[in-house]
């Protein structure tokens, strides 16, 4: 996967290129400058472990979580146990996520993209969005 070159620039200077790479439990995978990962790594393992489902998410994310440096072209090497996860075959959409990109198949990316605005078209905003103008 190669970043977008409006992104490496500020990617090499917030982590010198180096980048951790881990699954979501949308069957896509986060991508995060390795200072914001061990940021969230940190709030992750103080979570409860007796509470199945935070002992579920840090069991994922940081089960899964690798290290990667990214190139000089910008490119990082994804394993292929975190491809299979995302089910990552030709295409893919790399999304800006503000601290973080997600990393989809393509196919998989224009499907929930598809269910999700169907949703937002039905259901009612959370009372922090009914704040912001869009």
């Amino acid at each position: 996967m190669a970043v977008p070159t409006r992104y490496r620039e500020r990617l090499a200077a917030r982590c010198d290129g180096q980048i951790v790479v881990t699954v979501d439990k949308d069957h896509c995978l986060l991508v995060y400058p390795l200072p914001d990962w061990e940021e969230l790594e940190r709030k992750l393992v103080r979570l409860p472990s007796m509470n199945k489902i935070a002992r579920e998410l840090v069991r994922i994310m940081v089960g899964y979580a690798t290290e990667v440096d990214m190139d000089s072209h910008g490119r990082i090497l994804v394993s292929r146990e975190l491809r299979d996860f995302a089910a990552l075959e030709k295409n893919a959409m790399l999304i800006g996520q503000g601290n973080k990109f997600e990393l989809w198949d393509e196919q998989t990316w224009k499907d929930k993209l598809d269910e999700w605005l169907a949703e937002a078209a039905d259901g009612d905003l959370p009372a922090d969005l009914e704040t912001i103008a869009f």
